[in-house]
C-alpha cells in the first residue's frame, strides 16, 4: 500500500471525515481521494499538501546537499528512469527493510 495513501485515509479517518467532505474542503474530487487512499494514484505534491493542510497538517519538503560524497551517476541515472510509481515502491521497500533490520538488531542486542 502506498504511505501517502495509508496516512491519508488513516488522519481522515482520526478526524472523522469522509472522503467527500475532505475532497470539498481541499478543492478536490471524492474519486481523487479513493483513489490515492487506495493506493492507485499517486497524488502530486501540491494535491497532498491540500489534502493534508485540510486536516490541520503541513507537508514540509526539503531539499539539501546530500551528505554521500560518492554517487553513482549510472544509478542515479537508472533511478530518474524509473516511473514515479516505481521511486516510490523502492522507496517503500527501503524503508520497510531499515525497519526490519532497525527490530532484528535490536533484539540481537539483548
Amino acid at each position: 500500500m502506498e504511505l501517502s495513501g495509508s496516512l491519508l485515509r488513516e488522519l481522515r479517518k482520526r478526524h472523522g471525515l469522509s472522503q467527500s467532505r475532505l475532497a470539498r474542503r481541499a478543492r478536490t474530487t471524492q474519486a481523487v481521494v479513493s483513489r490515492i487512499e487506495r493506493g492507485e494514484a499517486s497524488p502530486t505534491l501540491d494535491t497532498l499538501q491540500r489534502l493534508l493542510a485540510a486536516l490541520g497538517w503541513e507537508l514540509d519538503v526539503q531539499v539539501r546537499r546530500s551528505r554521500w560524497q560518492d554517487h553513482d551517476p549510472e544509478a542515479l541515472r537508472a533511478f530518474g528512469g524509473r516511473s514515479p510509481r516505481q521511486r516510490l515502491d523502492g522507496i517503500e521497500r527501503t524503508l520497510h527493510d531499515v525497519g526490519a533490520l532497525h527490530g532484528a538488531a535490536g533484539r540481537t542486542s539483548r
